[in-house]
């Protein structure tokens, strides 16, 4: 089973979608885009939010569904990525996605699928999001937002 996950700057999941594993990463964009569970507030709607992808997003069909759903695709090839690093104001982001994927293999019973239904599957996944966000939601100072 193949995880697509959306994610913000620093790598919190803002959205799953459990697929078959042979299914491309294209196919499957709307759906991941449709996840989103977490949203802007009204107020910032008015600014458009970026959305940064790899190589595999590349093409006609991935931008026009990337900009139906109201982003600014950042698309880079991986040739330019390389190129860019040169450039000492360019950081990379494509890591930022592997990282979050690590932190849900932390989750021993995600790593491989047990479970009989997808339902519960993606339900295990929503759980291990959830502490993960509760995990990443650090103040400035350093401590949790939450908890003071």
């Amino acid at each position: 089973m193949g995880r697509h996950l959306l994610v913000d700057e620093k790598g919190v999941p803002l959205g799953i979608t459990l697929v078959g594993a042979n299914r491309h990463d294209v196919s499957q964009l709307g759906a991941v885009l449709d996840s989103k569970i977490a949203h802007q507030p009204d107020t910032a709607r008015a600014v458009a939010e970026n959305l940064c992808a790899d190589a595999g997003y590349v093409g006609e069909k991935a931008d026009a569904i990337i900009r139906g759903h109201g982003y600014i695709p950042h698309v880079r090839p991986r040739g330019e990525e390389i190129k860019a690093k040169k450039n000492k104001r360019f950081k990379p982001r494509r890591w930022i996605v592997e990282v979050s994927h690590s932190w849900f293999n932390l989750f021993r019973k995600l790593k491989v699928r047990y479970e009989k239904t997808t339902a519960n599957s993606l339900a295990l996944h929503h759980l291990a999001a959830a502490t993960i966000a509760l995990r990443r939601c650090r103040s400035k100072t350093g401590k949790n937002i939450i908890y003071g």
